[in-house]
């Protein structure tokens, strides 16, 4: 045997037209390599019951102080001046502070001092300055005065557009477009800086509500109550500067004493003015923020404060990437806050006051996850992956159950987790709007009231709330939410336009009467009259994926009562709200969650200064009508009472008749959280809540571990059963080497 033979040992694999072959070296390092894969393998399958296959964090943050939650839609608006939206202010409210803010845990909702050093008091002067009683007639008072002290050494978080080099020049506000060659975000500028809050910071954001290019949709409102408003908005829109620097602008609705301390001046009386001083358009903004997202080329790389806010709250935006998460993180200048030390009753017992006079905030970090589908976000929160949930209607019941006397409790599967439910009727309401700029739905016509009216007959809530919300909610019979002063129960507040009392509760008009009244519009069994046209109507509405196409056919089919084809003209968020700001759109869902706890928070939403067309305001269905705004005007100077209420009853059944909305439904919120989120009381009210809140990382971290062990038994079965098949490979190779051998 040659020596070459001796150190190969060669076997032939003959196959049609193919020879290989492989020397014995090969064979031994393919069957090592083998064997260790197989060993590795089998290793990681038996260390993994503290590993997670499905976790979608890193595993170090399993151990770290972070709060897990999700949303479905970017936030367009985080400019406070701008923002108007309720998954906008679940960021906002966590970094920006305005003067006012709700106590966490007293019932019925009071304000309470966040950025001010008290509650304001309004004094009251006439013509003249003299001062006047509280007590004063609505008609003498001129002039109402509000002056706000604000707290002393608080910082704004760190920023770049606060950031000096050695002789006090700041570093980054005269940038050119050359220079964000390689600035993509707002961390790619190396260096920050921050300064002291102070009162000019805050008259500098009231002059921003008017301030040409920033759309605020307050502008048109307070400028019918705040002195020289608008007569600062025109001032404003006639500069020809690059930059307006508002500080040049000076108004007599605002102006600074001294450093701590401002006034805000309205021309009359305005008694839910101070609410306003809770929400985030009263918020401080700095010159120098202004300055530095107003330079060249920023906006292109969304570099502004619709995108990077800043603030001097607990918490600051660090990344901003609305394609996969947004993450705010605990801003390191915060001036600190401490934990409520009071409630209501039953507070203590739950468990809210365990935290009393403690410093917030509790929680480091902040986690959003897009999730733009709800079975994945509702078995992440199953997994453990998400702190808290609300319940869609496909997976209610896997939730909730119903005790005999009809109250929500959660099932066996929910409890055994340690799953909790709260529940709280919400001050909102959710509506279908017509667009009455539209030349078939709108207007003021008797043709296209009584087609309102028709509609609203036919498409029936109850039914909805029923099928898509299980039984969460309330038919609607106007703009005002239970818990609200103004609203009226029984038969004195149905709608009559749409609803009769029968058998002690509100009942629907039937579909006899909706089809009657569509002939007295003009149309005969869907089509007009005159020109024998089908009746088409558009409704537009926000994509939702594939969830949301049952509840658009049931929209289809409601109108089909009628004979009238309704055609769904679905986009994206964004491209939605573009439409709705032109008047475009035709019939339209919207809802509204409550500012503040009093009717003109809703009433506002008719008022004919504040169409969203005309005025970038809040009147969605672009609704006008005389009676109704005067007496808009007398109802929000007169404290609650009989008198007050007289006033909302008639502003009600004007818009019962006119139907600029089909009163749709007030929601009851239900929502679930596992043990270790803490401070879980609900408030509808405040949206800086994150401060409050609790999480037991270690519990969590147990739990995950425990909910989400990889099942690893078929693997290994499936690993012995192709360890199995190569037995007679293997045997029939040893066969034919040592037949080549010999």
């Amino acid at each position: 045997m040659s020596t070459v033979y001796r150190n190969k040992l060669a076997f032939i694999i003959k196959g049609r037209n193919k020879r290989a072959i492989v020397s014995g070296h090969q064979i031994f390092r393919m069957k090592t390599i083998f064997f260790v894969y197989m060993l590795i393998s089998v290793s990681l399958l038996s260390g993994c019951d503290s590993l997670s296959w499905n976790n979608p964090y890193p595993a170090s943050a399993s151990v770290e102080n972070i709060y897990y939650d999700s949303f479905s839609e970017r936030p367009k608006h985080l400019d406070p001046v701008s923002s108007y939206s309720e998954n906008e202010a679940t960021i906002i409210g966590q970094i920006y502070e305005p003067p006012l803010q709700y106590h966490f845990l007293k019932r019925p909702y009071e304000l309470i001092p966040l950025s001010a050093t008290a509650v304001p008091k309004p004094v009251y002067y006439d013509k003249q300055g003299n001062e006047l009683p509280v007590e004063a007639a609505v008609e003498k008072i001129a002039r109402v005065v509000y002056r706000i002290s604000i707290n002393k050494n608080v910082l704004y978080q760190p920023h770049p557009a606060f950031a000096r080099d050695e002789a006090g020049n700041f570093l980054y506000h005269n940038i050119s477009e050359a220079d964000l060659d390689d600035v993509y975000t707002i961390s790619d500028f190396p260096v920050s800086g921050a300064r002291e809050l102070i009162a000019e910071d805050f008259v500098y954001q009231i002059k921003r509500l008017v301030k040409p290019g920033v759309h605020s949709p307050l502008g048109g409102l307070m400028s019918r109550y705040i002195l020289d408003l608008a007569g600062l908005a025109g001032r404003l829109q006639a500069s020809k500067d690059d930059f307006i620097d508002l500080r040049d602008y000076a108004f007599a609705g605002a102006e600074v004493i001294d450093r701590y301390t401002y006034e805000i001046r309205l021309n009359q009386k305005y008694p839910q003015f101070v609410f306003w001083l809770s929400m985030y358009f009263f918020s401080p903004v700095p010159w120098e923020v202004d300055k530095f997202y107003s330079q060249t080329g920023f906006k292109d790389k969304n570099i502004t404060l619709d995108w990077y806010p800043v603030g001097s709250g607990p918490y600051m935006l660090v990344s901003n990437n609305p394609n996969r998460h947004m993450i705010l993180q605990r801003n390191p200048n915060f001036h600190g806050e401490t934990y409520p030390d009071e409630g209501e009753p039953g507070d203590r017992e739950a468990g809210f006051l365990d935290k009393a006079g403690q410093r917030m905030p509790f929680i480091d970090k902040a986690y959003y996850a897009l999730e733009k589908e709800a079975i994945p976000e509702w078995n992440k929160f199953l997994q453990g992956y998400f702190d808290t949930s609300g319940i869609q209607s496909d997976s209610f019941d896997q939730a909730i159950q119903f005790t005999d006397i009809g109250d929500p409790e959660l099932t066996p599967v929910m409890k055994e987790k340690g799953i909790r439910l709260l529940t709280a009727v919400s001050a909102s309401t959710s509506y279908m709007g017509f667009n009455m700029k539209d030349e078939v739905v709108g207007g003021d016509s008797e043709r296209a009231r009584l087609l309102r009216h028709a509609i609203s007959i036919v498409v029936d809530y109850e039914e909805l709330i029923s099928i898509f919300s299980n039984g969460r909610g309330i038919p609607a019979q106007g703009p005002i939410p239970p818990g609200i002063f103004g609203y009226v129960e029984g038969e004195a507040g149905i709608n009559p336009y749409v609803y009769i009392w029968e058998d002690q509760r509100p009942k629907r008009k039937s579909i006899e009467e909706a089809r009657a009244l569509l002939v007295q519009a003009g149309y005969s069994r869907g089509r007009d009259v005159k020109s024998g046209k089908p009746l088409v109507l558009f409704y537009d509405t926000v994509s939702a994926g594939a969830g949301s196409k049952s509840i658009l056919n049931w929209y289809m089919k409601q109108f089909e009562k009628l004979g009238i084809q309704l055609v769904i003209r679905a986009t994206d968020y964004n491209r939605f709200q573009e439409k709705m700001r032109k008047g475009t759109a035709q019939i339209f869902s919207w809802g509204w969650n409550a500012d503040y706890p009093d009717p003109e928070n809703f009433l506002f939403l008719l008022l004919g200064e504040n169409t969203k067309v005309d005025h970038n305001g809040e009147n969605a269905a672009n609704y006008k009508n005389q009676e109704f705004d005067e007496l808009f005007v007398k109802m929000r100077s007169i404290v609650n009472g009989p008198e007050r209420q007289a006033v909302i009853d008639r502003m009600v059944e004007i818009v019962q008749h006119d139907a600029p909305w089909s009163w749709g439904f007030h929601p009851k919120g239900y929502s679930l959280y596992h043990s270790w989120y803490g401070n879980a009381k609900p408030n509808l009210m405040a949206r800086n809540k994150l401060k409050y809140k609790t999480i037991d990382f270690g519990l969590r971290a147990e739990m995950r571990n425990k909910w989400n062990r990889p099942i690893i038994w078929p693997v290994i079965v499936l690993l012995m059963i192709f360890l199995l098949s190569l037995i007679p490979a293997v045997v029939t190779f040893y066969r034919r080497q040592r037949k080549t051998i010999t």
